[in-house]
C-alpha cells in the first residue's frame, strides 16, 4: 500500500478521535454542574421545568416546582443549573438592573423624530392644517364624464327584445 491509499483512513481516523474528545469534554462539564447543584439552586430540566432544588441524592435530585409540587427526578434529567438571576428572570420575571444608570432605548422611533424647537419649517408645516391636493378637482372633472355618458346613453334609441345591431 502506498501513502495515498492510506491517507483517507488516516484523516477519517483523526476527525473520529476529535469528535470523541470533544463529546467527553461536554459529558465531563455536565457531570461537573449536576455535582455542583446544591439545594436552593435553580434548575431547567431536559424536559424544560423550572425548578429549585430540594434535595440532591446519588443518582437522583428532589426538585420543588411551586407550592406543594415537588418532582422527583434522575440526576442526568437536569439540564442547566441557572444562576440566581437567570433564574429569577426567567420564572419569576425578575430583571435584575445592573445598567439602571444608562438611558433606555424607546419601543419605537417617535421619540427620535420630535424636536424640542417649534420655530423650525417642518414643525410650522406639520402645525398647518391638510394641504388640498386638488383632488375634488379631478372628482368633479369624472362626475362631469359620467353625466355626459348617462346623457349619450338617454339619447340612443332604445332596443326591444326582437331588435339586434346585427347586419
Amino acid at each position: 500500500m502506498n501513502a495515498f491509499t492510506l491517507l483517507p483512513f488516516i484523516v477519517l481516523i483523526a476527525a473520529m478521535f476529535l469528535m470523541t474528545r470533544s463529546a467527553k469534554k461536554k459529558q465531563q462539564q455536565a457531570a461537573q454542574m449536576r455535582n455542583e447543584m446544591q439545594p436552593g439552586s435553580g434548575v431547567r430540566t431536559i424536559g424544560g421545568i423550572y425548578a429549585t432544588v430540594k434535595e440532591v441524592n446519588e443518582e437522583t435530585v428532589l426538585l420543588d416546582a411551586g407550592p406543594g409540587v415537588e418532582l422527583l427526578f434522575a440526576k442526568n434529567a437536569i439540564g442547566a443549573v441557572l444562576s440566581d438571576d437567570e433564574y429569577n428572570r426567567i420564572v419569576h420575571g425578575i430583571e435584575h438592573d445592573l445598567k439602571s444608570d444608562t438611558d433606555i432605548v424607546p419601543d419605537d422611533a417617535s421619540s427620535l423624530t420630535e424636536t424640542d424647537d417649534s420655530d423650525s419649517p417642518a414643525a410650522a408645516a406639520s402645525d398647518d392644517k391638510a394641504v388640498d391636493l386638488g383632488k375634488k378637482d379631478a372628482d368633479e372633472g369624472d362626475t362631469d364624464a359620467a353625466e355626459a355618458a348617462e346623457a349619450k346613453a338617454e339619447d340612443a334609441p332604445k332596443k326591444t327584445d326582437g331588435d339586434s345591431d346585427a347586419k
